[in-house]
């Protein structure tokens, strides 16, 4: 069964103050305020007023993905590349929460950042990266010598991380072709009008710039999402859907692992996930106890494993996990919100039918890590109920009017490249379907998730420059809660007769369950 963490909250978990919460990353949020008073209060003068200034620009570190740029790891060395990797995420985290809890010395010396973070982290990153290039090499592979260069890393500032992702470009392309929606705060926001330090009941996001009023927002969408979620792929070509109802994670069925980036790695994702369907999805899960595992989805030839990180109602409440790694300790905080509805539902192609998946076929859409890793893999909409089919945001988070829900839609890859059940990166296997419908490079259509999960949440309110009662998903602690940072996982465990029901439904037109 592995390591599952498979915890319900407890009323009393809810009653706690924020001011504990805020105390996660070493304290983050307490100390960007109190940092900012005690420098104006000094008698140092205008240098050390100054100086404080500057290093409290300082807010987040960037670094470049290492795992996404594998593309040929052997099979020998696979285990000790994902824990290498892992060891890099868990650096990255560690040299974050240096940054959140230091910054009284950061306004003592300039180069503190430089000489005690980002350097150390260099050197850290060096040495793992290394590693990886002797697995690679003892199992017979190839390392690209490039990838050495990838050690270093840069800072962000509170202008850069408050303004969102406006700078960067709209794309990510969805299966039909079609660009998603831009996400334009419309509402007169300014980007760099958020709240003191990195904002947030952890300290680290989300700032009042994350979000925008959704009625305001000019319409955008260009998916074919309407009012029961994304439509399928076009009017000819396999036109079925097939719908599994897997629920809505009830039995709290929580970890913070992640079995396709991170097998055998505990925490391996640094925030936590929502899962249904296989009940037995952790780190240490082979594919064997997978196929093996308790379902909560109806129908029981489906054992796939669906899995996304949790959304939070920041409002000053704590969680189960307020004190965990992954949950509280790595600025994950708040109450987390179960959906009042998860669709799972494949639908076809445009141009013509699908293809069986095969088992144990893994794919991830989106980017966790976007933030930082900029829009290459982002594949992010969210909207409101009754905006769906006006309104796609990809960079913000919206503020739904009374009596409007919140919802999270993502479209999944689904051209497969007919061998492989994962790759060196998790993303090459798989990719989305031209502009015209058809795969490229010889692969294969295959039935298409698309998982659209809907919220009642608090609308929160813009005050004074900050938020008031966010909401936000879990991500690593220096992705800052953006909202581009969603992302969603999916392990086909469906029976090989279930999986023949669905690709005949698809492919002849019909709706099926």
């Amino acid at each position: 069964m592995g390591r599952n963490t498979r915890k319900r909250r407890s009323s009393m978990a809810t009653k706690a103050v924020a001011a504990s919460a805020a105390l996660a990353l070493g304290g983050g949020g307490l100390i960007w305020a109190n940092f900012y008073a005690s420098a104006h209060e000094s008698d140092s003068g205008r240098n050390a007023t100054k100086a404080a200034g500057s290093a409290a620009q300082v807010a987040t570190i960037s670094c470049p993905d290492v795992g996404q740029k594998l593309t040929n790891v052997p099979n020998g060395a696979r285990q000790g590349v994902a824990t290498e990797l892992a060891n890099l995420d868990k650096q990255i985290t560690e040299a974050y929460t240096r940054l959140a809890s230091t910054r009284q010395a950061q306004a003592n010396d300039s180069g503190f950042v430089q000489n005690a973070i980002v350097g150390p982290l260099k050197s850290k990153r060096t040495a793992t990266i290394d590693r990886i290039r002797i697995n690679i090499q003892r199992a017979g592979g190839q390392f690209n010598s490039s990838l050495s260069q990838l050690a270093g890393c840069t800072t962000q500032t509170t202008n850069q991380t408050n303004a969102g992702e406006g700078g960067q470009d709209n794309g990510g392309q969805n299966d039909d072709g079609q660009q998603n929606g831009g996400g334009q705060n419309n509402d007169g926001q300014q980007g760099n009008g958020g709240q003191q330090g990195n904002g947030g009941q952890g300290g680290n996001g989300p700032v009042a710039a994350d979000f925008v009023d959704i009625t305001k927002v000019q319409g955008n969408a260009q998916l074919g999402v309407g009012q029961n979620g994304l439509a399928a792929n076009g009017r000819s070509g396999s036109r079925g859907t097939f719908t599994t109802n897997c629920g809505t994670n009830g039995n709290d069925n929580h970890n913070t692992d992640n079995v396709i980036v991170a097998p055998g790695v505990t925490n391996g994702a640094h925030h936590l996930h929502d899962y249904v369907g296989n009940q037995s999805n952790d780190a240490f899960a082979s594919d064997q106890e997978l196929a093996a595992a308790e379902t909560s989805c109806r129908n029981q030839g489906d054992k796939s494993s669906y899995f996304w990180p949790v959304l939070r109602l920041q409002d000053g409440t704590q969680d189960f996990d307020q004190n965990n790694d992954g949950g509280g300790k790595e600025g994950n905080v708040g109450r987390i919100l179960q959906p009042v509805q998860a669709q799972l539902k494949f639908v076809g192609n445009k141009r013509g039918k699908v293809v069986a998946m095969p088992t144990a076929l893994r794919i991830i859409t989106g980017d966790a890590k976007a933030f930082v890793n900029g829009n290459a893999n982002a594949n992010v909409n969210w909207s409101c109920t009754g905006f769906e089919n006006k309104v796609q945001l990809k960079d913000k988070y919206p503020i739904c009017p009374q009596g409007s829900q919140v919802v999270r839609t993502t479209a999944f890859q689904s051209c497969w490249d007919g061998q492989n059940i994962d790759s060196a990166n998790h993303r090459t296997h798989v990719s989305f379907v031209r502009a015209d419908g058809t795969c490229a490079n010889g692969f294969k259509a295959i039935p298409q998730l698309q998982v659209r999960l809907v919220y009642n949440v608090p609308a929160p309110k813009i005050q004074n420059g900050q938020v008031v009662n966010p909401y936000a998903v879990d991500s690593f602690p220096e992705n800052l809660h953006k909202p581009i940072t969603d992302h969603n996982d999916f392990i086909n465990f469906f029976s090989p007769n279930l999986m023949n029901k669905m690709v005949n439904c698809i492919n002849t037109g019909r709706k099926c369950t």
